[in-house]
């Protein structure tokens, strides 16, 4: 049980920080905003209180240490995804990673930030409400397609 909490710990931290060095490079390369994860922690911060949904997360009630909660947040969710790989794959793909298991957990996790974290920031479905909404939905995709990838090439270090 040790040794998949574990592989889990690694795939997760393994795929975030990829997808974290992506968003870097995109930012780097082309100008793209990187993710600001205070307004995520101060999502997540509201959420025991039973607030889901906000107009606009940066008009509501600031918490303490939001950047920090964000990014504790995102690797956190990282880490819930790679339990999830290594549940629906099992003890085969646990000791033989391919890429096709985490390429579509990857590309699920696209379906949670559309419909859960972009309305509850209060940006709409799947960005609907931003004006960059096509580049937003792109840059989503490729960047959980970078996630997947990193689920995968966490698990292959892991296990080698």
């Amino acid at each position: 049980m040790a040794h998949y909490i574990l592989m889990a710990l690694v795939m997760g931290i393994g795929a975030t920080a990829l997808l974290d060095l992506w968003a870097l490079l995109l930012n780097r390369l082309f100008g793209f905003g990187l993710p600001n994860w205070a307004l995520v922690g101060r999502w997540a911060l509201h959420l025991p209180f039973g607030r889901l949904m906000h107009d606009d997360i940066s008009l509501s009630r600031p918490f303490r240490n939001e950047l920090a909660a964000g990014w504790l947040f995102h690797y956190f969710v990282g880490i819930c995804f790679a339990i999830a790989t290594l549940l629906l794959g099992g003890i085969a793909w646990a000791t033989n990673p391919t890429w096709p298991l985490p390429m579509a957990i990857g590309l699920i996790t696209v379906g949670l930030g559309w419909f859960v974290l972009q309305p509850g920031l209060g940006n709409g479905m799947a960005a609907s409400k931003k004006p960059d909404r096509v580049r937003i939905r792109i840059l989503n995709v490729l960047g959980h397609i970078v996630f997947g990838l990193g689920l995968w090439w966490s698990a292959l270090l892991f296990v080698r």
